[in-house]
Formats: structure tokens, C-alpha cells, sequence
């Protein structure tokens, strides 16, 4: 798989996503997404720096 289509199949997951809230009305999936992926990749930024502590400490 090269990286054309990999972004293509990330492209496709979205838009996919996308077609599904919009067409089953599932509009209250959208803000539980967001924030799972927000907190994802405050983890996944903090994860080596000296910050990681005080972070897990919140949750």
C-alpha cells in the first residue's frame, strides 16, 4: 500500500463517518469523537516530557 492510498483510505474513514452521522442523525456521536480523539493526542503528545505526570493526574 503506498502513501496515496493510504490517505485515500484515511480520507474515505472520514467521509464515511461523515455520511453516517448525516444520514442516521446520529449528531451527538460527533462531540464524543472529538474529544476522544483530542484526549488521544494530548496523550500521545506528552507521553515523553516532564508534563506526563501532571497530566494523568487529571483523569
Amino acid at each position: 500500500m503506498d502513501k496515496k492510498e493510504k490517505t485515500e483510505s484515511k480520507i474515505s474513514i472520514i467521509a464515511e463517518f461523515w455520511d453516517f452521522l448525516k444520514h442516521r442523525k446520529k449528531w451527538w456521536l460527533g462531540p464524543i469523537v472529538f474529544i476522544l480523539l483530542l484526549m488521544s493526542l494530548l496523550i500521545v503528545l506528552t507521553e515523553g516530557s516532564a508534563v506526563a505526570p501532571f497530566v494523568y493526574t487529571l483523569f
